[in-house]
């Protein structure tokens, strides 16, 4: 289920931390998980638990807390957008709406080719370029006008997919 290539990611990220100390890197080996199945699952954390030496029940707290950990399979493409006052303020809102129009879902919910989840999200730390998103938990994107909007599904559609 998890590939050696994966579990070889693990051991450079325990290798971080002192010997007694490896269960810090669980936030690291989840997200390592996500990047290669695309969600955390609970074997998925069990793999992670028995590599760390940590409870199961210890890495599924650490899943549930952070909304950075899919715990379901999602579309190729996740999109937050941010809903916390400052986007709220500069068209967050509308944004979010516009999305929802454009993909034909509403939110929590995954277009029909499996492409796009959408999904609101806390703070992201960029207010001053509000409205953001973020594409897979890793591409900022700021300042999301309609046509900002439309221009960035027009290309995650052409990529054919790809993340």
């Amino acid at each position: 289920m998890i590939s050696d290539a994966t579990k070889a990611r693990f051991a450079r990220e325990v290798a971080k931390f002192p010997a007694d100390q490896k269960q810090s890197a669980v936030m690291a080996c989840l997200s390592i998980v996500q990047q290669e199945l695309g969600w955390v699952s609970a074997e998925s954390e069990k793999v992670v638990a028995d590599y760390l030496g940590m409870a199961p029940m210890a890495v599924h707290e650490v899943t549930t807390f952070y909304n950075m950990y899919n715990q379901q399979k999602l579309g190729k493409f996740k999109l937050n957008v941010c809903n916390n006052l400052p986007c709220q303020l500069h068209g967050g809102q509308q944004a979010l709406v516009h999305l929802q129009k454009r993909l034909g879902i509403q939110v929590g919910e995954t277009t029909a080719d499996g492409l796009f989840t959408l999904q609101p999200s806390e703070c992201q730390g960029a207010c001053a370029d509000a409205p953001v998103l973020l594409v897979n938990d890793r591409t900022m994107c700021s300042f999301m006008s309609n046509d900002k909007l439309d221009d960035l599904i027009d290309t995650l559609q052409k990529s054919g997919g790809a993340a």
